[in-house]
């Protein structure tokens, strides 16, 4: 094996870099990590193009097993090459190959116990995760871990896009966290988070006029709990934090307890000088392994869903029908129905109402609450997604009745108990062939390669904040932008609906009003990745929405072979590229008020007449854009000049 410590002969004109340090490399050379062991504690630091990304941040675990994050010294480090390509069908490409530098660094504590940090370094990416190791005697065998040193140290003049942790136990009904929280855009690292509780994963880093880095983490199932970043101190940074003792009524531990030898989950850190690896990234899936095998082909699609503009009421036979019917004359896979079934269906009419989706070519989704005992939330069907043998019953029943997958709620917490959740329901409901979509949660971490029937998580203030408050309603350009550059960029997002009436209520008359473009909501559904991707259209819409739209409406892909970052600025605007068999989709959303025009790089189109669906400039008295479809020359150099209205949208398809 390579030692990969190096001796460093250059101590004098780098002086942060001291005898024992191991640097690793990424395969171009561009970005590089140093790991020390300076004053017997563990850090790393992170260079791209020679540029501080990461300033030295510390490493270590806090265990019932003995302290690693004091009293440390490099014992070895072993180099190793990484080379695989893998393909699935739930993500932003359909293949990935991932090419890195692999170092295995054993630190030895006071007590002379190992704990072996490993280091994946790819071009744009760096990972890194802990092993323990049994100590003389072949003990201990397990471990509890108290928590992690692991921080994430930014050059001063850094900026940050993040979303603050909510309280626990509070909002409606008691069901906090749950991701919801609003984001914070170019705001300066001191600023204390809203509720006190840090940052929910993943947070977006702008290290001003030297680039990017995003931060996540990959890999937490039953296996580990689900973390969040702490409130920043200066020269210490960010460090990860284990979830509040609270959440869950204060049931199950905020502790995390591994098999030794065992490993904890990646720790991820994606870097660029520009936004395009920050959107572009794989290193979710990259760093994982599908956990069991598809019990059958899970099929994407789109699916229509009444709660949205028609809230709790229109869960009954009858209005179900109606998106049943909306579903099939759009073409469209699946139609979701919603809380309160149990009660306002019923149990025999679901099964009927099963038979008359499959007579229109649709398939029933049904939505479920996680509880349980943690929350207050009420909807039914309640208290059967909580444990084995009530969900064995339930997705027994689904599959005789033909439903196609779940939406399961309200869950509230991160700790590892209730990870084990989340995987049980996964586990469980492959094995009836049932896809799963979670709402009222946690984070994706992996999940689409890890668990071949994940569909997508919420995890973000989703379309029902839309349809609630004016407030929202004005803010969904600014957070429609924001979720490529972040939380759509390391996991699928069910943002819940492409929204197409004018007026947040049922009959498209009152309420307050849609502030963006019908351009803009067509081009979330590209811009906003998910498998099976919700339209949020009403019956009503058939009759009053241009045909060229009901047209792009009906032929709307959800699966993806390759994504390109083509423009855009967090919170402001972004303009992707997403190619499905040989057919490029350019979408773009502008979530200011002012018209934005930019001059687009489509080498994709160059030299051909393209289809592009805009806004027209905003008449007097006009509350929306009017939606045009015409088409456009694209340079041979592969250039376009385009126009993006304030809350408007775009789409160009050859």
């Amino acid at each position: 094996m390579k030692k990969a410590i190096l001796l460093s002969l250059s101590a004098m004109a780098a002086a942060t870099v001291m005898a024992k340090d191991v640097k690793v490399t990424s395969p171009d050379g561009r970005l590089a990590v140093v790991i020390t062991d300076n004053g017997g504690k563990a850090a790393y630091s992170v260079t791209y193009d020679e540029k501080p990304m990461l300033t030295p941040s510390a490493l270590g675990l806090r265990t019932n097993i003995g302290d690693y994050t004091q009293g440390l010294t490099i014992k070895s480090a072993d180099e190793s090459k990484v080379d695989r390509s893998y393909t699935m069908t739930r993500t932003k490409t359909s293949s990935s190959h991932y090419v890195a530098n692999k170092t295995d660094i054993v630190f030895t504590n006071g007590k002379k116990m190992d704990m072996t940090v490993t280091f994946m370094v790819s071009d744009n990416d760096v990972a890194y995760r802990y092993t323990l190791h049994r100590g003389n005697g072949d003990n201990p065998k397990c471990a509890v871990i108290y928590g992690e040193a692991s921080a994430f140290n930014f050059p001063d003049h850094t900026t940050t896009f993040i979303c603050p942790q909510s309280e626990t136990m509070v909002g409606w009904e008691r069901t906090k966290p749950s991701y919801e929280e609003e984001y914070t855009a170019d705001t300066p690292m001191d600023v204390k988070s809203k509720f006190g509780e840090g940052y929910t994963l993943p947070c977006l880093f702008h290290i001003g006029d030297d680039g990017w880095v995003l931060v996540g983490e990959t890999g937490n199932g039953s296996n580990y709990a689900g973390c969040h970043l702490s409130d920043y101190e200066k020269g210490k940074g960010y460090t990860i934090a284990f979830p509040n003792k609270t959440e869950m009524n204060g049931l199950g531990s905020e502790f995390v307890g591994i098999t030794v030898p065992g490993s904890t989950p990646w720790r991820t850190i994606t870097v660029g000088n520009t936004l395009k690896p920050i959107v572009e990234t794989t290193i979710p899936y990259d760093l994982v392994e599908p956990l069991y095998k598809p019990s059958q082909e899970y099929k994407p699609g789109r699916y229509t869903w009444s709660w949205l503009m028609w809230q709790d009421g229109s869960v009954n036979y009858d209005d179900q029908v109606k998106f049943i019917d909306l579903a099939a004359t759009m073409g469209y896979e699946y139609c979701l129905v919603d809380g309160l079934w149990d009660k306002q269906i019923g149990r025999s009419r679901i099964e009927e109402l099963s038979r008359y989706a499959q007579s229109k070519g649709v398939r029933l989704l049904l939505w479920y609450n996680s509880n349980g005992f943690w929350n207050d939330a009420p909807q039914g069907p309640r208290g059967r997604m909580n444990t084995s043998y009530a969900r064995d019953e339930e997705m027994a029943w689904m599959k005789l009745h033909n439903i196609a997958g779940i939406k399961v709620d309200f869950f509230g917490s991160d700790k590892q108990e209730m990870m084990k959740l989340y995987e049980d329901i996964l586990v469980d409901a492959n094995r009836y062939g049932l896809q799963v979509i979670f709402h009222g949660c946690t984070i994706p971490r992996g999940w689409e390669r890890m668990y071949p029937n994940y569909v997508s998580s919420e995890a973000l203030l989703a379309s029902e904040n839309v349809r609630f408050t004016d407030h929202h309603a004005r803010q969904e350009g600014f957070e429609l932008t924001m979720h490529p550059f972040s939380r759509n960029a390391l996991g699928s997002a069910d943002w819940g609906g492409i929204i197409m009436n004018k007026r947040m209520n049922q009959d498209n008359k009152s309420g307050h009003p849609r502030y963006t473009s019908d351009i803009f909501e067509i081009a979330s559904g590209i811009v906003i990745q998910t498998s099976v991707n919700c339209v949020a259209m009403c019956p009503n819409n058939l009759d009053e929405l241009p045909q060229f739209e009901i047209d792009f409406l009906k032929t709307l892909p959800t699966t993806w072979d390759e994504t390109r970052y083509i423009d855009g600025y967090p919170t402001r605007h972004v303009v992707l590229a997403r190619r499905t068999g040989d057919k490029w989709y350019v979408a773009g959303l502008n979530g200011t008020q002012e018209a934005m025009t930019l001059r687009l790089s489509l080498p994709m189109f160059a030299g051909k007449t393209v289809t592009c669906y805009v806004d027209a400039p905003k008449k007097k008295g006009e509350e929306l854009p009017t939606p045009t479809m015409k088409t456009i020359k694209v340079a041979k150099d592969g250039t376009a000049k385009v126009t993006i209205q304030g809350m408007g949208g775009l789409v160009i398809v050859e």
